[in-house]
């Protein structure tokens, strides 16, 4: 628990704590709602591509300004933000005057609100701990993030089925409050800093800071590797929630509650891959590809599983495997870019995680609204298995089965030469 030691952290840590517990709230309450007013898995698909089609399209742009930017106070901003839109949603759930295009727009708000908000936050964690502790930094917050996952679900399915959808979104609302406390209580002089980059005037300046991200994600295999691998699979086999609530209510028939259980059982397995990075200090890069095939399997499971408590069991595998890919590809990319280039680069990675859900939502809501949800499961399942294989394949001829968390790898260029020594400033401001 290293990155415990540090202040800023400690803060941080507990505001998102409790913040992620409204956000899963938000999540499942948003999913449900659109499912009561359309009944259709398609609608689920597209609000969630709304949602994250903002990402997509700016976040690499945003991942520029992360560059320049004071992190703390940007993300102090964009918190305010998305608990305004919380705050809309739940008068709009409470009045009755949710439609379908108004989530929409919601969502897409959201969206851009994200975009500047992920590069920012994933490049933030290792100025509140540094290089010695980003890896269990990244562990750690990945077992915050699950945890909440499985309380943040399990209240949502309960609230909805006792209230309705509206508290939910009145309880993401105020937990936001604690994650802007936290962000306004820390010391900027503990922080450790990097030079900021000269913050671009013009579209050609944009440009070309972006190509100098792009250009390092290309020449160091190993990022390139994790970032795709990521992508491909969250593009096929992480859409839950497109495919989830289609899932409880039309094959396990258990509603609001048991997709909010369902949900929480990811959490639990997320929570134990994510708490196991972070004691037992081991991240090798193979956890990528070996996290891919136990969500395929878990999910090829569930698209023949019609028994709850399997599901039950087969949802924990899929968080497990999505966690030990996820948090190992995070510490990989953290370890690998030089200081001046984490918000570009770190923007790659959230744009390629979120830029998934676009694509990869509509197309499995789209089979499930044709084939079924079980079809659409098990497909998503077997692409995940197939990307995980051929991950295996690719660490093999690199040579880079390493540690993700600290060390050279083989075949990762050096950080002098994968981008211009002018950007890479190491010298904190502290």
């Amino acid at each position: 628990m290293n990155a415990f030691r540090h202040r800023n952290y400690r803060l941080f840590f507990g505001g998102q704590a409790i913040s992620l517990v409204g956000s899963w709230m938000m999540q499942v309450a948003q999913a449900w709602l659109v499912l009561e007013l359309t009944g259709d898995p398609l609608w689920l698909g597209i609000v969630m591509a709304a949602q994250f089609l903002p990402v997509m399209i700016l976040g690499l742009f945003a991942g520029v300004y992360a560059d320049s930017l004071p992190k703390r106070q940007t993300l102090m901003a964009t918190q305010v933000v998305k608990m305004l839109l919380s705050i809309v949603l739940a008068v709009l759930a409470f009045s009755g005057l949710a439609t379908v295009p108004i989530l929409i727009i919601l969502a897409l708000l959201i969206g851009v609100t994200n975009a500047v908000d992920m590069p920012v936050r994933q490049s933030f964690v290792i100025e509140m701990v540094g290089r010695e502790d980003i890896g269990n930094a990244v562990a750690l917050n990945s077992a915050m993030f699950n945890g909440a996952r499985i309380v943040g679900p399990a209240i949502a399915g309960l609230t909805i089925g006792a209230v309705g959808v509206a508290m939910a979104f009145v309880i993401d609302a105020v937990s936001f409050v604690a994650v802007i406390a936290a962000l306004y209580a820390m010391r900027d002089g503990e922080l450790r800093s990097p030079v900021r980059i000269a913050r671009p005037d013009s579209f050609g300046g944009v440009m070309s800071q972006l190509r100098e991200g792009l250009h390092y994600v290309r020449v160091t295999p190993v990022v390139l590797m994790a970032i795709l691998v990521l992508g491909l699979v969250a593009t096929v086999g992480m859409n839950f929630a497109v495919i989830i609530p289609a899932y409880a209510q039309d094959i396990l028939d258990s509603g609001a509650s048991g997709y909010g259980f369902l949900m929480a059982a990811s959490g639990v397995g997320s929570l134990f891959a994510a708490l196991w990075l972070a004691f037992s200090g081991r991240g090798r890069l193979r956890f990528i590809a070996y996290g891919a095939i136990v969500l395929g399997l878990s999910e090829v499971g569930l698209g023949i599983a019609l028994s709850f408590p399997v599901a039950m069991v087969l949802m924990m595998g899929v968080g497990f495997g999505g966690i030990l890919m996820a948090a190992t590809v995070n510490t990989t990319i953290q370890m690998a870019v030089p200081d001046g280039l984490r918000g570009r680069v770190m923007s790659v990675y959230t744009t390629i995680f979120a830029g998934s859900t676009p694509v990869g939502g509509p197309l499995m809501g789209g089979l499930a609204s044709v084939f079924g949800v079980a079809i659409s499961l098990a497909i998503g399942g077997a692409l995940a298995i197939g990307v995980g294989l051929g991950a295996l394949v690719w660490i093999r001829r690199l040579g880079a089965d390493g540690s993700a968390a600290g060390g050279r790898e083989p075949g990762r260029r050096s950080a002098a030469s994968a981008a211009p020594s002018s950007t890479l400033s190491d010298r904190p401001t502290t």
